[in-house]
């Protein structure tokens, strides 16, 4: 317990501090318009008011990831607390704001065209693609879970192909509809049932004090299966949204577009990832109680990693019928907003490469329904294959992680450009580059099962081929 608790008095801390020493680095300027207030078209470019977009983003950021992956995570152990806490702070904080302040500052541009800025043109056109596969992974994983969730509450009669049918239906008008009509109204009810859930079952976690891992304990793999998922690189892709995530710069575009001033991005981009943290924590340390045996210091994942059997047993186990139904909600709604805004970015993404003006409903049309019927094929397949789901999962996760490294190393060369500090960027960035090189080729049934003396190998290469390409750029730039 005590280690739970300093870790969330860390990322606390991490804000007030860390935050304003990267919002300080990047110098804002509280008069500049932004794209907003300077030009708004009404259905993206609206201006909205900063404790909305604050839960907008969150919701946006939050879904089944700080949870699901954070419940996977703690299968590793102890070392789970500090992955959050650090990465959280130094490397997701950090990311998530100068993403959304770059876009700020570039018109409220997407994501690609940031990486084609300071990445060159065949890493924009990559970026496009890969980005719109990413966020239709990440729409569909938001389907599947939520679904299974809320057929589990209802009656029998409403299964999870009806609820898919729902969900789907509600994500086409999400996508289409003017941000502050539909998102911008009934996010912050959504966002209360989910602060409501962290809340209980926190308090939960003070009141009962039960015994959870503690530093002391030692930080060593306790992975049930730890032979085929070493902790390096493992761990960090299992915690794909609770410490740094690329999904987090594809939505801040959406809320860089909302925004009136440049003094809301910390709380907005760098806030918002520290509460992700701080809910990444509490869901770890009640699966490290709930779903470990440790009376003889051998754990055991006794439930599997089902994110709906994980949060039906400790919200009932703890926060009684009326709680756990609270709870649910904000589990449920949680992925769904994820997943109607991933969407709606890859509409935005796809519309900045077409150059089309997305006023006129028929040509939001002409993007969103291929990008559906593209989804609803990969649903069909997860739906059949009995591990589809789970396949869908780990590739999104590195997917997701591998996005993150590359916007790191584009917000680097951002910094170093601006002769600003890029070392606070550079050292996630190749940390980030050697977590994702080195899963693609451990990993058995992901990537190549090669040995892991190998792939540290060729990932710490990788790594370094990449740095001695970025000092080789800034010398040619300066000399």
């Amino acid at each position: 317990m005590i280690t739970f608790l300093l870790s969330i008095a860390a990322l606390v801390v991490g804000y007030l501090f860390y935050g304003r020493f990267i919002e300080r680095v990047f110098k804002i300027d509280p008069q500049r318009a932004t794209p907003a207030v300077s030009h708004p078209d009404g259905v993206d470019f609206v201006p909205m008011k900063p404790w909305r977009i604050f839960m907008i983003q969150f919701l946006n950021i939050a879904g089944l990831g700080p949870i699901f992956g954070a419940i996977m995570g703690a299968k590793f152990g102890t070392a789970s607390f500090l992955w959050i806490v650090f990465g959280s702070i130094f490397a997701g904080g950090v990311h998530d704001y100068l993403a959304g302040m770059m876009s700020l500052r570039m018109n409220g541009a997407s994501l690609p065209e940031i990486h084609g800025r300071y990445l060159g043109g065949a890493v924009k056109q990559t970026m496009r693609i890969f980005m719109v596969v990413l966020l239709t992974l990440v729409g569909v994983v938001f389907v599947v879970g939520p679904a299974g969730l809320l057929a589990g509450i209802t009656p029998p009669q409403l299964d999870a192909v009806f609820w898919i049918g729902v969900i789907l239906a509600y994500y086409i008008i999400a996508t289409l509809l003017p941000i502050d009509k539909l998102i911008g109204r009934i996010y912050p009810f959504f966002g209360a049932c989910l602060i409501f859930m962290a809340v209980g079952v926190c308090g939960a976690l003070i009141f009962y004090h039960p015994p959870l891992p503690e530093l002391w304990d030692g930080l060593g793999n306790r992975h049930p299966a730890a032979a085929t998922n070493p902790l390096f690189p493992m761990m960090f892709i299992s915690i794909a949204c609770g410490a740094i995530s690329g999904f987090h710069a594809t939505q801040s575009p959406l809320m860089a577009r909302t925004m009136t001033g440049e003094r809301q991005g910390r709380p907005i981009f760098y806030g918002a990832m520290i509460l992700e943290g701080i809910m990444a924590l509490i869901w770890a340390a009640a699966a490290s109680y709930f779903f470990f045996d440790t009376g003889e210091g051998k754990e055991v994942f006794a439930h599997g990693t089902n994110a709906a059997v994980v949060v039906d047993h400790i919200t009932k186990e703890w926060l009684g019928t009326v709680g756990a139904v609270l709870a649910m909600l904000g589990v449920v709604f949680a992925p769904i907003t994820s997943g109607d805004t991933a969407f709606r970015s890859a509409r935005l993404i796809i519309a900045d490469f077409l150059h089309f003006d997305q006023k006129p409903i028929a040509k939001r049309l002409l993007i969103a329904v291929p990008l559906f019927i593209a989804a609803f094929g990969i649903l069909i397949y997860s739906l059949k294959d009995k591990e589809g789901f789970d396949v869908i999962w780990r590739y999104f996760a590195w997917a997701n992680q591998t996005l993150a490294a590359v916007t790191l190393w584009a917000i680097t060369v951002y910094l170093a450009k601006e002769r600003k500090n890029w070392l606070i960027t550079l050292i996630p960035a190749l940390f980030m580059t050697m977590v994702c090189t080195s899963f693609l080729l451990v990993a058995e049934k992901e990537g190549f099962g090669l040995d892991k003396t190998v792939s540290y190998c060729i990932g710490g290469a990788i790594t370094l081929a990449a740095l001695m390409l970025f000092i080789y750029r800034q010398q040619k730039q300066f000399s």
